[in-house]
Protein backbone atom coordinates (compact mmCIF):
# COMPACT_ATOMS: atom_id res chain seq x y z
CA UNK A 1 0.00 0.00 0.00
CA UNK A 2 3.25 2.23 1.07
CA UNK A 3 4.49 1.91 -2.53
CA UNK A 4 1.35 3.08 -4.31
CA UNK A 5 1.05 5.84 -2.55
CA UNK A 6 4.81 6.84 -3.01
CA UNK A 7 3.89 5.79 -7.00
CA UNK A 8 0.91 7.97 -7.09
CA UNK A 9 2.91 10.67 -4.91
CA UNK A 10 5.37 11.01 -7.79
CA UNK A 11 3.17 10.86 -11.02
CA UNK A 12 1.41 13.50 -9.78
CA UNK A 13 4.05 15.66 -8.61
CA UNK A 14 6.13 15.31 -11.99
CA UNK A 15 3.41 16.22 -14.18
CA UNK A 16 3.56 12.80 -15.96
CA UNK A 17 0.28 11.74 -16.67
CA UNK A 18 0.78 8.28 -18.67
CA UNK A 19 -3.02 7.11 -19.40
CA UNK A 20 -1.77 3.76 -18.37
CA UNK A 21 -0.02 4.54 -15.35
CA UNK A 22 -2.71 6.12 -14.15
CA UNK A 23 -5.22 3.60 -14.87
CA UNK A 24 -3.26 1.02 -13.29
CA UNK A 25 -2.64 3.02 -10.10
CA UNK A 26 -6.48 3.83 -10.05
CA UNK A 27 -7.39 0.26 -10.24
CA UNK A 28 -5.02 -0.46 -7.40
CA UNK A 29 -6.43 2.55 -4.77
CA UNK A 30 -8.96 -0.14 -2.58
CA UNK A 31 -7.67 2.02 0.00
CA UNK A 32 -8.67 5.24 -1.12
CA UNK A 33 -11.93 5.71 0.03
CA UNK A 34 -14.63 8.65 1.11
CA UNK A 35 -15.97 7.37 4.25
CA UNK A 36 -19.51 6.76 4.84
CA UNK A 37 -21.27 9.11 8.05
CA UNK A 38 -22.14 6.44 9.81
CA UNK A 39 -18.88 4.66 9.85
CA UNK A 40 -17.26 7.73 11.81
CA UNK A 41 -17.17 7.17 15.42
CA UNK A 42 -17.46 10.85 16.37
CA UNK A 43 -20.80 10.51 14.78
CA UNK A 44 -21.40 6.93 16.35
CA UNK A 45 -20.71 8.23 19.64
CA UNK A 46 -22.70 11.72 19.16
CA UNK A 47 -25.95 9.09 18.30
CA UNK A 48 -25.18 7.34 21.03
CA UNK A 49 -24.96 9.82 23.91
CA UNK A 50 -28.36 11.51 21.88
CA UNK A 51 -30.59 8.23 22.32
CA UNK A 52 -29.01 7.66 25.78
CA UNK A 53 -30.31 10.86 26.52
CA UNK A 54 -33.50 10.56 24.35
CA UNK A 55 -34.69 7.24 26.42
CA UNK A 56 -33.80 8.40 29.92
CA UNK A 57 -36.48 11.58 29.72
CA UNK A 58 -38.90 8.81 29.87
CA UNK A 59 -38.86 8.66 32.96
CA UNK A 60 -37.85 11.75 34.75
CA UNK A 61 -40.32 13.71 36.42
CA UNK A 62 -43.11 15.90 35.18
CA UNK A 63 -41.27 19.08 36.08
CA UNK A 64 -38.25 18.11 34.43
CA UNK A 65 -39.97 17.06 31.17
CA UNK A 66 -41.95 20.63 31.20
CA UNK A 67 -38.78 22.80 32.36
CA UNK A 68 -35.47 20.96 30.55
CA UNK A 69 -36.33 17.91 28.68
CA UNK A 70 -36.71 19.73 25.47
CA UNK A 71 -33.45 21.71 25.83
CA UNK A 72 -31.63 18.70 26.87
CA UNK A 73 -32.80 16.34 23.65
CA UNK A 74 -32.21 19.42 21.48
CA UNK A 75 -28.96 19.92 22.49
CA UNK A 76 -27.99 16.27 22.20
CA UNK A 77 -29.75 15.76 18.84
CA UNK A 78 -27.60 18.57 17.50
CA UNK A 79 -24.65 17.10 17.98
CA UNK A 80 -24.84 14.64 15.22
CA UNK A 81 -27.52 16.55 13.20
CA UNK A 82 -24.67 19.39 12.61
CA UNK A 83 -21.79 16.83 12.27
CA UNK A 84 -23.99 15.46 9.08
CA UNK A 85 -25.08 18.60 7.82
CA UNK A 86 -21.38 19.55 7.84
CA UNK A 87 -20.17 16.54 6.45
CA UNK A 88 -22.79 16.80 3.19
CA UNK A 89 -21.23 20.43 2.70
CA UNK A 90 -18.69 21.23 0.04
CA UNK A 91 -16.08 23.49 1.35
CA UNK A 92 -13.42 22.39 4.52
CA UNK A 93 -15.19 26.47 6.06
CA UNK A 94 -18.38 25.19 5.32
CA UNK A 95 -17.88 22.12 7.26
CA UNK A 96 -15.89 22.97 10.26
CA UNK A 97 -18.43 26.06 10.86
CA UNK A 98 -21.20 23.15 11.25
CA UNK A 99 -17.87 21.12 13.40
CA UNK A 100 -17.59 23.96 15.36
CA UNK A 101 -22.08 24.02 15.74
CA UNK A 102 -21.32 20.55 17.02
CA UNK A 103 -19.37 21.50 19.83
CA UNK A 104 -20.66 24.12 21.20
CA UNK A 105 -23.80 22.00 21.39
CA UNK A 106 -21.71 18.47 22.99
CA UNK A 107 -20.60 21.83 25.46
CA UNK A 108 -24.03 22.57 26.03
CA UNK A 109 -25.17 18.96 26.41
CA UNK A 110 -22.49 18.39 29.03
CA UNK A 111 -24.13 21.55 31.00
CA UNK A 112 -27.59 19.79 30.79
CA UNK A 113 -26.16 16.35 31.61
CA UNK A 114 -24.80 18.34 34.86
CA UNK A 115 -27.56 19.62 36.14
CA UNK A 116 -29.78 16.55 35.43
CA UNK A 117 -27.36 14.48 38.12
CA UNK A 118 -27.59 17.48 40.67
CA UNK A 119 -31.12 17.76 40.40
CA UNK A 120 -31.39 14.00 40.62
CA UNK A 121 -32.54 13.40 37.19
CA UNK A 122 -29.79 10.77 36.64
CA UNK A 123 -28.23 7.71 39.14
CA UNK A 124 -24.63 7.80 39.62
CA UNK A 125 -24.40 4.98 37.46
CA UNK A 126 -26.21 6.41 34.59
CA UNK A 127 -24.09 9.51 35.01
CA UNK A 128 -20.31 6.98 34.74
CA UNK A 129 -21.81 5.47 31.41
CA UNK A 130 -22.42 9.06 30.40
CA UNK A 131 -19.49 10.33 31.04
CA UNK A 132 -17.16 7.57 29.60
CA UNK A 133 -18.75 8.66 25.95
CA UNK A 134 -18.14 12.26 26.81
CA UNK A 135 -14.48 11.20 27.45
CA UNK A 136 -14.35 9.49 24.43
CA UNK A 137 -16.38 11.75 22.02
CA UNK A 138 -14.83 14.88 23.22
CA UNK A 139 -11.24 14.44 21.63
CA UNK A 140 -12.94 12.77 18.88
CA UNK A 141 -14.75 15.64 17.72
CA UNK A 142 -11.60 18.22 18.56
CA UNK A 143 -9.70 15.48 16.29
CA UNK A 144 -12.47 15.89 13.57
CA UNK A 145 -12.34 19.44 13.37
CA UNK A 146 -8.32 19.66 13.58
CA UNK A 147 -8.78 17.61 10.46
CA UNK A 148 -11.41 19.34 8.37
CA UNK A 149 -9.00 22.81 8.92
CA UNK A 150 -6.40 20.65 6.93
CA UNK A 151 -8.98 20.00 4.16
CA UNK A 152 -8.41 16.02 4.54
CA UNK A 153 -11.06 15.06 6.28
CA UNK A 154 -13.23 12.54 4.31
CA UNK A 155 -10.58 10.37 2.70
CA UNK A 156 -8.23 8.05 4.01
CA UNK A 157 -5.22 7.15 2.10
Amino acid sequence: MEEHRKNICKVFRSEIYDFEVLKSLISNLKFLHMLALTDLDVYKLSEQISDMIWKDNDSWPEKAKRTIRLQIIKAADSISINIAEGYGRYTPLDRKNFYLYSRGSFEETKGWLRKAYRRNLISKERMKEYKDIIDQLGPKLNAFIAKTRKGNLKFEI
